[in-house]
């Protein structure tokens, strides 16, 4: 007797069902149960999960739904990012090797680099600076979609940027971004007119000790150095914005990331201006701080 098949929109929805069912938390690369689930069958037929869709009313093996399972399974059990289980992320239909060296890439950052909104800090041979670069996602993203700008990339974890290299590798760029190690400047050469740079994107550990006390265990998993950003999640993001000055040509910026830290940004920098980019579910996540309003 041939074996009763499903569509894989029937086993991801009974995936998904496995999931609500649990107290999992989600945003690691996926904002639902369903969208996990997904992600999952698209990894086990070597597809992204936006390829993936096509196939969605295709017949899905039985072994796939075993297979799917066990992996269900253990992000159930261990509570940790399905990126770490698969060793894979994906960001704006990217994919970039994942491992706990380094956070998991999410940032809002990629969106504005992608839709074009960075190209007026981007002149012809332009230099960026990825700063708490992580896995290098966001200098990648950038190197693919401006091939022409010079990209630098620096953090102080020599286990992320291992991971990073990897990922430069990947995507054929390692004679293209060169990465650094130390702490956030002193990573970097000494600033002189030939290498400072037009702009200098950044998504830095900003989460408040508050917050950082309630995380779920899913991000309990990452990096606590890669998240944890002191009593108002600003330690680090004033040692940036102390010394971007010295390492930005005049007429450049600084693109960071807060998160939800809007409240703690405004009440520590009181007196620093600032555009606040638009972003898909947020509005103040991603400030712009340009040259002349560096402290």
């Amino acid at each position: 007797m041939t074996p009763h098949l499903i569509s894989f929109e029937q086993a991801i929805k009974s995936l998904e069902s496995q999931f609500l069912k649990s107290k999992i938390y989600f945003g690691h690369g996926a904002e639902s149960a369903y969208s996990e689930a997904l992600w999952i069958f698209s990894h086990l037929m070597g597809q992204s999960p936006s390829n993936f869709l096509k196939l969605l009313n295709n017949n899905c093996p039985n072994n796939l739904i075993a297979n799917a399972k066990k992996i269900a399974d253990e992000r159930i059990n261990k509570r940790i990012p399905l990126a770490y289980i698969l060793n894979e992320a994906w960001l704006m239909g990217y994919s970039f090797y994942a491992d706990p060296r380094s956070i998991i890439p999410r940032s809002f950052i990629a969106e504005l680099i992608i839709d074009g909104t960075l190209e007026p800090w981007l002149p012809e041979d332009a230099k960026v600076l990825d700063l708490c670069t992580g896995n290098a996602s966001l200098a990648i993203i950038m190197s693919l979609t401006y091939p022409d700008v010079n990209l630098s990339a620096a953090d102080i974890s020599e286990q992320a940027l291992a991971l990073a290299a990897k990922n430069l590798i990947r995507h054929k760029l390692s004679r293209k971004i060169a990465l650094f190690q130390g702490d956030l400047y002193s990573a970097l050469p000494l600033p002189t007119e030939e290498n400072r740079f037009n702009l200098i994107i950044c998504n830095p550990p900003y989460v408040n000790d508050y917050s950082m006390q309630n995380l779920p265990p899913e991000f309990l998993a990452e990096p606590h150095i890669s998240l944890a950003g002191g009593h108002k999640g600003m330690d680090l993001i004033k040692k940036i914005l102390s010394q971007s000055k010295l390492y930005l040509k005049k007429n450049g910026a600084v693109l960071l990331e807060i998160g939800h830290e809007f409240d703690n940004f405004c009440e520590v920098f009181p007196n620093i201006n600032f555009t606040a980019l638009d972003v898909s579910s947020s509005h103040n996540s991603v400030l712009l701080v340009s040259f002349e309003d560096l402290p």
